[in-house]
């Protein structure tokens, strides 16, 4: 795969004046810092096939991501280029195959931003069960510690979700962004794009888990997650179909196990 991206140094925070009121009853003018939003249109084939709203760092991961998750793509071997603008609004995709596309104007169900898919791949390879992967207590450990030493765009802005990849026991990448679907494409893209062995990945995120993020995690062929916060009955549903190691409230002092192939 080609990458051509040109854009650098994007805002990803700016002040913003506001009145502070306190219960006690006072009153003061200061400045906050707040998360900036951006926008990025995705064009595969000369096809707009994505508008995202996002946090504009790791473009690429956020693209080839997005990619593989909605099942577009499987790898990065069967992208020719990905050339993103100057700006950072909008990335062309070229794919080495021709594929077909069907219109499908939609929203992710569960996004706190609006971002929205345009067309589909026609023809959509069904996601088979995932082959059983190992975990470890201290792996799952070692990620909510460095969840809980904090994110330094979260810690400006208090404004991110947070989405951390692992390799068994080593924390390799970290993304941020303004919504945790997003946060967790960037994080499926750069295993994608370092060829990662996704057998062996563990994702954490910060976000709640309902099943359009199983979902993009199974198309992804990633067989663990991991998160801060809880899952819903059809996400643990999910993840018992798929044999997915399902892992939520997830904190430096415990986690709740509510699906597991294998652990030690």
């Amino acid at each position: 795969m080609t990458l051509h991206n040109r854009s650098h140094n994007q805002e990803t925070d700016v002040n913003q004046t506001s009145y502070l009121i306190t219960a006690e009853g006072s009153e003061k003018e200061i400045v906050s810092t707040i998360i900036k939003e951006h926008r990025l249109d995705i064009y595969v084939q000369e096809q707009l096939v994505f508008q995202v709203v996002c946090t504009p760092t790791d473009l690429a991961e956020l693209v080839v991501g997005r990619l593989v998750s909605k099942g577009i793509v499987k790898a990065a071997e069967e992208i020719a280029l990905l050339d993103i603008c100057e700006h950072g609004n909008r990335a062309k995709v070229y794919l080495k195959d021709d594929i077909k596309f069907v219109k499908s104007l939609q929203r992710e169900p569960t996004c706190c931003t609006d971002n929205k898919q345009f067309l589909q791949r026609e023809n959509v390879e069904k996601e088979t069960t995932l082959l059983p992967a190992l975990w470890k207590k201290e792996w799952i450990f070692a990620l909510t510690k460095v969840f809980a030493e904090g994110s330094m765009l979260h810690k400006k802005t208090k404004g991110t979700h947070c989405c951390y990849l692992a390799v068994e026991d080593k924390v390799l990448y970290a993304a941020e962004d303004i919504g945790r679907h997003n946060a967790l494409d960037k994080a499926i893209g750069y295993a994608v794009l370092q060829n990662l062995p996704r057998e062996k990945c563990i994702l954490f995120t910060t976000g709640r888990v309902p099943t359009d993020m199983i979902t993009k995690v199974i198309t992804a062929r990633i067989p663990t997650l991991v998160s801060k916060a809880v899952p819903t009955d059809e996400a643990v549903h999910m993840a018992k179909t798929y044999q997915m190691n399902l892992i939520c409230k997830a904190w430096p002092d415990s986690f709740e196990v509510f699906n597991s192939s294998d652990f030690s």
